[in-house]
C-alpha cells in the first residue's frame, strides 16, 4: 500500500528551490502530455521510448495493488518486453478498431531518490470509442505511481504502475495505459 505524506513533507528529499520544484513538476506534467499523445494517436513504436532500459511496467486493480499484490493484467519488467508489447499490438493482435483518449491530471511529487529518481503520481483517464458505436465510454480510471530517472539528460520512467479503479476492465484491454 502506498502512503501519503503530509503536504509539508512533499518532496523534501529532493532537495533545491520552490522554483526547481515546480520546474521538475512541468517537466514531468509535460512528460505525461508527450507519452498520453503517443497512445492516442497511435504511435505503439514511440511508447517503449518513454522507458528506461530496466523499466517495469504493470497495470494493476486497486485491490491488488492495496493488498501489494504483484497480480496484473499487464506486466512488463525491461524495454524488450515493452517493444514485444507494443509490436504485438501493432502487428498481430485481433480487436476492433477503436480510438482512445487519455486525460491526464496534473502530477504531484512524492520524493526524490539518493539515486536521482523521483517518486511522483498522477490521476488518469482513458476513453474509448469503437469505430462501430456513437458514444464514448470511459475505458480505465486510476492513478499512474512512477519513478522517472533521467538518462542522458532525458527524463524517462523507470517504473510505471497504472492503478486502475474500475471494478471491472473491458475485456479489450489492449493498448497501454
Amino acid at each position: 500500500m502506498c502512503e501519503e505524506p503530509a503536504m509539508d513533507s512533499i518532496i523534501d528529499a529532493t532537495a533545491g528551490s520552490r522554483q526547481e520544484q515546480l520546474l521538475l513538476r512541468a517537466e514531468i506534467d509535460d512528460f505525461n502530455a508527450a507519452y498520453a499523445a503517443a497512445l492516442d494517436e497511435g504511435r505503439l513504436q514511440d511508447w517503449p521510448g518513454f522507458f528506461t532500459d530496466e523499466a517495469f511496467y504493470l497495470i494493476t486493480s486497486r485491490e491488488n495493488h492495496d493488498a501489494g499484490l504483484p497480480v496484473g493484467l499487464v506486466y512488463c519488467e525491461g524495454a524488450g518486453m515493452l517493444r514485444d508489447r507494443a509490436f504485438a499490438i501493432e502487428k498481430t493482435a485481433m480487436f476492433a478498431p477503436r480510438y482512445l483518449r487519455h486525460i491526464v491530471g496534473t502530477s504531484r511529487l512524492l520524493s526524490g531518490g539518493e539515486d536521482g529518481t523521483v517518486a511522483a503520481t498522477a490521476n488518469y483517464l482513458v476513453l474509448q470509442t469503437l469505430f462501430d458505436r456513437p458514444e464514448s465510454t470511459i475505458h480505465q480510471v486510476g492513478t499512474y505511481i512512477d519513478r522517472f530517472r533521467r538518462v542522458d539528460g532525458v527524463l524517462k520512467l523507470q517504473e510505471r504502475r497504472c492503478v486502475y479503479d474500475n471494478l471491472l476492465v473491458p475485456n479489450a484491454l489492449v493498448y497501454p495505459v
